[in-house]
């Protein structure tokens, strides 16, 4: 079943009398809670001979019909670089998955991270292509990178729902320029890629994305700046991992880190009026059963849905990383989550 969230759209009764037209009845949208995927590993794990399989029945998938048909998701998500050192993550590959995720029917989330590597609270580096450009320069690139990439999936008939400017912007994006010690600069670039968003997809919501939800002072100070510079997105966006918040100091409990991101949504959209994603989730594919109830948590909170980070990446992946929930190439019982939660919507 899908959620309804009903958006009522009314003629103004003046208005309609003066144009000699009859009141329109209001207008019932269905909007599906997003139960996500980030898959940008997908490619390039295929070319290193990686296949997936169905949990029960060992059946061989193609990974994004295997999530969508096994594992309740619904929406995919895919990080795009200016100028990669190889094919992955570049627009051509993204362009190929988006391409497979619209012929399955899924949803999407493009994630621009604004640099030719990863770009997270640790590392936010000026593609090296942008490094000598002054601010409106980097503005007027911003601008061509968002619109060069939108375009190219709206020529095949690709409209992403939701795009982010930047991925987990915490000391801000493209340093030093767009550093949050720079909230004018840092909002006029978060600005440019708005406005290149809206001129190709007028619908899609823009993100701001950053990570530690359960974190309330980086997302004050983000949107604050953002809030007192004209900053313009429409929807908030948080990371959630609670190993990671061990390994800087904090409980790591999932059930603390939970608790502390839930007041912090709930709270934000207080404070803020927008609505929040949670644009990253995951825990070690070890822990499934207890992956499941945070999953499982964070869905029933006052969001408009949640995206699991590479649930696909093998143990030990691209230098240790093991926060995917596949075991032996197949789902765990992590992502049963998302089949229940679509089973009761």
């Amino acid at each position: 079943m899908k959620i309804k969230r009903t958006i009522l759209t009314a003629s103004i009764a003046a208005t309609a009398s003066f144009a000699g037209i009859c009141n329109e009845s209001p207008e019932e949208t269905t909007v599906e809670f997003a139960r996500g995927a980030d898959v940008g590993w997908l490619t390039e794990l295929e070319h290193k001979g990686y296949r997936f399989h169905t949990r029960d029945t060992n059946k061989q998938m193609e990974l994004m019909e295997l999530l969508r048909d096994h594992a309740g998701v619904n929406s995919i998500r895919l990080r795009v670089w200016v100028n990669p050192d190889d094919y992955y993550n570049s627009l051509g590959d993204v362009v190929q998955k988006a391409l497979r995720a619209h012929k399955l029917g899924m949803r999407l989330m493009i994630d621009f991270h604004f640099s030719d590597t990863w770009a997270d609270p640790g590392h936010q580096e000026m593609p090296r292509a942008w490094k000598d450009k002054s601010l409106p320069e980097l503005e007027k690139a911003v601008a061509e990178h968002v619109t060069t990439t939108l375009n190219a999936l709206r020529a095949l008939g690709i409209k992403p729902e939701w795009v982010q400017i930047g991925n987990e912007t915490t000391p801000g994006m493209m340093l030093p320029t767009g550093s949050v010690d720079n909230p004018q600069a840092l909002t006029a670039l978060n600005n440019a890629g708005y406005d290149a968003v809206k001129r190709v997809l007028p619908d899609a919501k823009v993100i701001v994305h950053l990570d530690n939800g359960n974190d309330p002072e980086r997302y004050d100070r983000m949107f604050d700046i953002l809030r007192d510079n004209g900053g313009k997105y429409d929807m908030i966006g948080m990371s959630l991992y609670p190993y990671w918040v061990a390994h800087n100091g904090g409980d790591g409990r999932w059930q603390t880190v939970a608790s502390d991101c839930i007041n912090n949504i709930n709270r934000l959209k207080d404070k803020y009026g927008k609505p929040v994603m949670i644009c990253e989730i995951g825990m070690p594919y070890d822990e499934a059963e207890d992956c499941k109830n945070l999953i499982a948590t964070m869905l029933k909170a006052d969001v408009e849905g949640v995206f699991y980070w590479e649930p696909e990446a093998p143990a030990g992946y691209n230098g240790g990383y093991n926060l995917g929930c596949f075991d032996n190439d197949a789902p765990t019982v992590a992502l049963d989550a998302f089949v229940e939660d679509a089973a009761t919507r």
